[in-house]
């Protein structure tokens, strides 16, 4: 049984001790974090250690252990079985939360109950100058803000009709399984973006995805077409699956609600 009370994060983490202390700790300056997940994917490094220290002066961080390295779409996945909360934020180890963050997406869902997710803006650290100097660096950046698993806060129950992020082979090669699970959630439920201030910090590093996608968005790096096909058909089976899944659901609650109708009862079944 899950609280309605209060936003469970999920952090996936795989040898990111270099990092792992500044996200917890923007985690744990957010009142409404009532519940603080680190998958530990497997790290050879001192992550599982540094969650236990701050375990003990805070009992809202909880580690679980990845029996092999799976990577972050699982450890998001299981993550987020083991959340204890109706709301779900998901944070990478090397971004933050800033001030407010969660308290934004909470006053969002308040004034819109029939919403099941909202995107926080994201701020870009430390990219090459190049990159932020682009003309078109907004633009693609606010795209890349509505994609980004840090960027997420959405209802439990609506990511698990989903099926959580995508886990297929494929993306652990290629990446983009946060894109495809973005696609399916706009395309099902809306994808809707906080834009009036920055509320999650993402801060480069070499090889960093966000750096690939804007030298690919601006033109100075040519994908392999084959991974550009084979990223595009694994994301439309998700989107399907995900579709047909929602559909299962809806479909049980129109008929859960007409026999109890027929029964003479008043139960509605909630809407998704």
């Amino acid at each position: 049984m899950t609280s309605a009370s209060g936003i469970s994060i999920v952090i996936p983490c795989y040898n990111g001790a270099s990092t792992l202390a500044r996200a917890l700790r923007s985690c744990s300056r957010q009142p409404e974090a009532a519940q603080i997940i680190v998958v530990d994917d497997a790290s050879t490094d001192s992550s599982a250690d540094l969650v236990l220290d701050y375990a003990r002066s805070d009992p809202r961080v909880q580690l679980l252990h990845m029996p092999e390295n799976g990577g972050a779409a699982r450890a998001r996945n299981w993550g987020a079985l083991h959340a204890s909360h109706d709301l779900l934020a998901f944070l990478d180890a090397d971004d933050e939360y800033l001030p407010g963050a969660l308290a934004a997406a909470n006053a969002f869902f308040a004034q819109n109950p029939a919403q099941v997710s909202v995107r926080l803006d994201v701020e870009y650290v430390g990219f090459p100058a190049e990159i932020c100097a682009h003309p078109d660096f907004a633009q693609h950046a606010a795209t890349l803000s509505n994609t980004v698993p840090s960027s997420l806060v959405m209802r439990r129950a609506a990511f698990a009709a989903l099926g959580g992020f995508p886990m297929d082979d494929a993306f652990r090669r290629l990446g983009g399984e946060d894109g495809a699970f973005s696609w399916a959630l706009r395309e099902v439920f809306g994808n809707p973006r906080l834009q009036d201030a920055k509320r999650v910090r993402m801060h480069y590093h070499a090889g960093i995805h966000a750096e690939r996608y804007f030298r690919i968005a601006f033109g100075w790096l040519t994908p392999d077409p084959a991974d550009v096909a084979d990223a595009f058909c694994f994301s439309q089976r998700f989107l399907e699956r995900a579709r047909a899944g929602i559909g299962q659901v809806r479909g049980a609650c129109i008929n859960a609600e007409t026999a109890a109708h027929a029964a003479g009862g008043t139960r509605h079944a909630a809407p998704l």
